[in-house]
């Protein structure tokens, strides 16, 4: 692959979609690309842009080989399409919104990743979490729990503490973006 990868994870609630976002609009149209996730379940206002398959849409493209990376978490099935493949051949950088538990995976398939790890304050999720009204507070607790117990052991991990403001975590990510894209332009 020419093209590098920047592989953003983190817990529910880190931030990881406005980073995104944010990152996406002050980078523009160029030798970065932002690729949109699929999902098995419907959009809610507020999401980030992806795609809504039903599971057996889901299952069919998997079983074509469409996806790039897959992996189910919290009930749902998650992918990442394999047309990253042919924009890192370009020499594009590819910015992705992957699991952390899938992370292995992703980065034994494939080299030049930037691993980011996007994080906050455990009440600071929690809040967030509360403020999405899809679960309560002993399932908001528990999932809190379980992101802390993750951790992601490269020597190129770059973790962004999404605490603050937007501006600032924001623009920690357009660098590692950035460095991404000029390293393999």
């Amino acid at each position: 692959m020419r093209g590098g990868l920047v592989y953003v994870m983190g817990p529910s609630g880190a931030g990881k979609d406005t980073l995104l976002a944010y990152a996406r609009q002050r980078i523009g149209e160029g030798r970065v690309l932002f690729a949109h996730r699929y999902i098995t379940r419907p959009p809610i206002p507020g999401d980030e842009n992806f795609i809504e398959l039903s599971e057996e849409e889901f299952a069919e493209r998997r079983r074509l080989g469409l996806f790039a990376m897959h992996w189910r978490a919290n009930g749902l099935s998650y992918a990442i399409g394999a047309e990253i493949g042919l924009w890192r051949q370009t020499g594009a950088a590819v910015v992705v919104s992957g699991s952390r538990q899938h992370f292995a995976a992703a980065l034994a398939r494939s080299g030049g990743v930037t691993p980011v790890v996007v994080t906050a304050r455990p009440e600071v999720i929690a809040a967030r979490l509360a403020e999405r009204g899809r679960e309560d507070a002993h399932r908001i607790a528990a999932r809190i729990g379980r992101g802390a117990a993750f951790t992601i052991d490269h020597p190129l991990c770059v973790t962004i503490d999404n605490s603050g403001s937007v501006e600032e975590a924001g623009e920690r990510l357009v660098d590692v973006v950035m460095r991404a894209a000029m390293e393999t332009a």
